[in-house]
């Protein structure tokens, strides 16, 4: 195998200040120190992986996001625990959700610049 694993994914955000509030205070990422790039970003921990940030320069620009939260939207997926805290949670915090259902175990939601995010239930609990 080539590939052995997802190092990280990153996504371009237009307010970095708006998108730490979103990773770290809805899907409470834990922040890892970043080098200097000559770009101003965030780097995550999320499991064995990490998430990107990168603040696009005004004028930038770097695809569109979907015009709806679409599950057929190229998107990255994150390993939840438990279905319904998570949906309690996102609830609460005035997150728009698409929802499955418990036994499916998967629902979808947006960053501030409308990048689309699965949340997951891990099934055996593995990475």
């Amino acid at each position: 195998m080539l590939a052995r694993g997802v190092h990280h994914v990153s996504f371009a955000v237009s307010d970095l200040e708006r998108s730490r509030q979103f990773y770290e205070g809805v899907l409470e990422l834990e922040p890892i120190p970043r080098p200097e790039l000559g770009i101003p970003g965030m780097w995550y921990r999320a499991g064995a992986s990490e998430v990107h940030l990168i603040a696009t320069p005004p004028g930038t620009h770097v695809g569109s996001a979907p015009e709806r939260l679409t599950p057929l939207a190229n998107h990255s997926a994150f390993a939840i625990d438990d279905y319904d805290t998570t949906l309690s949670l996102l609830k609460a915090r005035s997150v728009e959700v698409l929802e499955t259902n418990a036994d499916r175990g998967q629902l979808w939601v947006r960053d501030p610049d409308g990048n689309v995010l699965e949340l997951i239930v891990n099934p055996a609990g593995g990475a």
